[in-house]
Formats: structure tokens, sequence, C-alpha cells
């Protein structure tokens, strides 16, 4: 949900940018509100059929609507802050203002690829950089942001991300006026300054590690990993073993779990679950005899039921499911898979 409302906004203000003024009176006013709202009203019913069209999904949350507004309100005093018009209000923004803006320009939405092809991104803006007497003096990359604004400083990872997209467009503009980069963040209406030395050549290296094999990659089991969050859990067996060595396996008010389900109730969607253990590092699954009540609920019942029908038998992986009580929740936020995970020593085909 955060990334569909992030995405509607983003969009949204891209769509600010992208209008087109012609023939439109420069000192009219009152327009900037209503049409901020349709633009973004637009984008947030292609997000929601996206969406609702996605198999792994939570539920669509109608009340975030308040939300992408305001933080598509704080994106535009972003905007206005760059001509210097920060607290203006934006019944009182003129189409001649707007204008002005637009033609401070360059890029909305633009791609970013080495010229060898290996490295990629898009850039939200690309402006014209003007000094305090409006003289252009470089270029100012912008990047949007709808997460929560920093404290003190960029993440390093956000800095990073952002210095990337610096010096891929310094690479393919060998005569760029001086590039600055900052990060936007809409809910505070923030402006955070990326700055350091060239990341280019560690996002070489990167790349070359992360190269698809035959194989699959090298476990990296650990607190950081199989402790938290990880992509890979559902078709990794090192999380699970990690877990059952280290006492946590199932511990947590949301955990991930292998599972043998017994019973199952459609009109419910209660159910009585086994857990599971791993036998050793391939990730087969021994039955504990450790039964429990579970409810699976909204996608959860969705997907189990499908997964049934499908005429599944034999472990599931269930991802984070509510513990904390004593019949386990298996929500629309959940993964239910079946249980196959890849052998560290099998060949596999990678994608391409």
């Amino acid at each position: 949900m955060a990334a569909s409302l992030g995405t509607a906004v983003h969009a949204s203000i891209e769509d600010l940018l992208n209008m087109d003024l012609d023939g439109r009176n420069g000192e009219e006013t009152g327009w900037l509100p209503l049409t901020a709202e349709g633009f973004l009203k637009t984008r947030w019913e292609e997000e929601k059929a996206v969406f609702l069209s996605t198999p792994r999904r939570p539920d669509w949350k109608e009340g975030k609507w308040s939300e992408a507004q305001q933080q598509q309100h704080g994106g535009i005093v972003l905007l206005l802050d760059h001509i210097g018009a920060r607290h203006l209000a934006h019944e009182h923004v003129t189409v001649a203002l707007w204008r002005h803006l637009q033609s401070l320009t360059i890029a909305v939405e633009g791609e970013l690829k080495t010229s060898d092809g290996r490295l990629m991104g898009r850039l939200d803006l690309l402006f014209a950089d003007v000094n305090e007497d409006g003289e252009k003096v470089g270029w100012l990359v912008a990047d949007l942001k709808t997460g929560n604004a920093p404290s003190k400083e960029l993440k390093p990872e956000v800095n990073r991300q952002l210095r990337m997209y610096r010096d891929i467009l310094l690479a393919n503009n060998p005569s760029a006026p001086p590039v600055r980069t900052e990060g936007w963040y809409t809910k505070t209406s923030s402006k955070w300054a990326a700055e350091g030395e060239s990341v280019l050549e560690d996002a070489y290296a990167a790349w070359e590690a992360t190269r698809p094999t035959p194989l699959p990659l090298a476990p990296t089991p650990g607190a950081d990993s199989c402790g938290g969050f990880c992509d890979w859990k559902a078709w990794c067996p090192h999380w699970w073993t990690w877990r059952q060595d280290s006492g946590t396996l199932h511990q947590g008010d949301f955990a991930d779990a292998v599972v043998l389900l017994h019973r199952y109730e459609e009109a419910t969607g209660a159910a009585v679950l086994e857990l599971c253990e791993p036998l050793d590092a391939t990730g087969r699954a021994i039955p504990t005899g450790h039964q429990i009540g579970a409810r699976f609920d909204g996608r959860g019942k969705e997907v189990v039921e499908t997964l049934l029908a499908s005429g599944h038998q034999g472990p599931m992986f269930i991802g984070s499911a509510m513990t904390s009580r004593a019949t386990w929740r298996v929500g629309p936020w959940c993964d239910v898979l079946p249980w196959a995970p890849f052998p560290d020593d099998v060949p596999h085909t990678p994608a391409s």
C-alpha cells in the first residue's frame, strides 16, 4: 500500500510539471488545487487497479487517500521552493509562475543508463539549478521520497542511490555543469543533500557480483537476514535451520513457519496446523506433532484455498503469521506458498 501511495503521488506531481498550459491566461489563479487533486485521483485509481490485480497483496486501504493528498501537497511545496515561492498559498499560484517552474525543468521521470548498459536508474526530476539571483548555475537532481524523512542526514543507502543518479548523469554528459543531488521528502516538505565521492566503481563491482548463475547464491544466514525480512525465505532452507539453531523458531509476534495443514473449514477459514522443523540443511520438513489453531482471512484465505484447489499436499510456507494470540492469524499480508526450497548444489536455469 505504501508503494502504491508513493507511486500515485509521484506520478501526479510529474503530471503537474508536464501539463500543457498553452493558451491559458498567465494571471489565472485558483487552478492548481483542483488540477492537482484531479491528477492524483486518476493516478490513485490506476494504482488501485494494478494493486487489486496482483496475486500476492494485502488489502487496499482507501483511508490512505487523505495521506496521499497531504503528501502531494508537500511535493508541490518543494516544487515552489525551487523558484522561491515556498510559502505561497497554492490557490494563489498563477499560470505564469507555473510556466516559469516548467521552464527550469529539464527532465521528468528520466531514464539513466551507462553507455555499456550495465547500470541504470530512473531519476524523478532534473532541474536547472538557480542561485538567489535566479541565475542558472548548474543542474539539480531531485528524487521524491514519500517515506519518513531523516532526522539528521540521509541514510547511507539513500545517499548512495542519489549519488549514483548524479554519477551516471555526469558520465553521460562530460561537459555538464555542476550537479547537485537532493532527496525531497514530501511528508515534511524537506530537502536533504546527497554528497560524497563517485559510487560507480562500487556499482560495477556489485553488478559483477550479482550476475545470474546456474547455482543459487551462497547463503548468508544470520540475525540481519534470517532473523528479519528476506525476499527468499520461501525458497531458502537456511533461514529455517538458523532459526532452529538460534532457538528463535516460531518466536515473536509475527513468525515465518513451515507447516502441515490437517483440517480446514472453508466457511470460516479456521484450520489446524502442525508445525514442522528442518531435518537438515536441505530444508526437508519433519512434523513435530505440535498442532496449533489458525484462522485464514482476506488474501490469506483466498490463497490457501487456491493452493488446496490445485491439489497441493505436503508442507506449506507461511510468511509473517500473527502468533501473538492462541490462534494464529494468516491475514492478507501473509505469504502462503508450497514449501519447495532450492538445494544449494542443484543447478537452476537463471532468469533472463
